[in-house]
């Protein structure tokens, strides 16, 4: 029995997946989503107030209508499966991936879209692998509400760093930020990758303090959370803060393990042009595991568009060899 082939099969099912699958169901593809979850990186986030057309939502909303839109397209999604390989053999792509019991599936297809976006980068300090889970996450949507009333620490300098201080204000007793940077013009008050409005809102909180110029060095605490040590990288003091939780947000990193047949830059993104086509022909990637420069849930559709429509052109001339 010949195995089915697919004319495009999309790997990941966020924003860029989704918007994908929806114009790839418009053009009547014989197709598929390979994911982990629907709504990757965007369910985990808090306030969205930045997606055209809605004036406020949050992340897991708006992940749940990328979910609700492919299901009006009846999409076919496989859910649930980590992608560990992309094959090829002539112009034909194998994607492998694998279930949560290590069963393995195989979907053959004339062209591969990669949307699998990125996850977060952890601090690499002492004690953070021993409390992960124990007082210590990434995802302060997700866990923010266990601290009701505590106090805690988000580590971070960017938008995400800001938007869990924010929520955490509301949730928490007392909110440190921790920075890198100093406060200064050049660094943004301290937030050189933060939107102006968030760093506004931050700064005029009551209950939260910001720390500038700190290295964290380690987490401690003996079966939870108990507090975090810091250096501050101006006068070399070593100091303690006392918590029961800690939020890091210091950054995130390409879901790329998959992909080894396509040039990459060196944080492991995958190279991209203005058509979304990769360096192998027939595999096109869109969204933050890409080289653009902003990781934005507006910029990851318009590009699974981009990759869906220059997929489509690739579908329409191929021919098997």
């Amino acid at each position: 029995m010949t195995e089915r082939l697919y004319d495009l099969v999309i790997i990941g099912g966020s924003a860029a997946g989704a918007a994908a699958a929806v114009y790839a169901a418009r053009r009547g593809l014989n197709f598929i989503v390979v994911t982990k979850d629907t709504g990757g990186e965007v369910a985990l986030s808090g306030e969205v107030e930045n997606w055209p057309g809605i004036i406020r939502t949050t992340g897991i909303e708006l992940a749940q209508n990328f979910a609700d839109h492919m299901k009006s397209y009846n999409v076919p999604i496989a859910e649930g499966l980590e992608v560990t390989d992309i094959k090829q053999t002539g112009n034909t792509h194998t994607v492998v991936a694998k279930d949560g019991a290590g069963g393995e599936k195989k979907y053959r297809a004339k062209a591969v879209l990669v949307a699998s976006g990125i996850h977060p980068r952890e601090l690499g300090v002492q004690g953070e692998k021993e409390l992960r889970g124990k007082g210590i996450t990434s995802c302060t949507v997700c866990d923010g509400p266990l601290f009701r009333g505590k106090v805690t620490a988000t580590i971070g300098a960017g938008n995400a760093a800001l938007e869990s201080a924010l929520m955490m204000s509301t949730i928490a007793k007392q909110v440190y930020l921790i920075s890198k940077y100093p406060d200064t013009k050049e660094t943004q008050g301290g937030f050189p990758k933060g939107e102006a409005i968030l760093i506004q809102k931050v700064k005029a909180l009551p209950n939260v303090k910001i720390i500038y110029h700190a290295n964290t060095t380690e987490i401690f605490g003996a079966s939870k959370v108990a507090g975090l040590r810091y250096e501050d990288t101006e006068t070399k003091e070593k100091k303690e803060l006392a918590l029961d939780g800690v939020m890091v947000h210091v950054g995130m990193i390409p879901n790329d393990s998959f992909i080894n047949g396509v040039k990459k830059n060196r944080e492991r993104e995958v190279e991209i042009n203005i058509r979304c086509e990769t360096s192998t022909p027939g595999i096109f990637a869109a969204g933050d595991i890409t080289n653009v420069p902003f990781k934005q849930i507006a910029i990851a559709a318009g590009h699974g568009v981009t990759a869906a429509l220059a997929a489509i052109d690739y579908i329409n001339k191929w021919t098997p060899t």
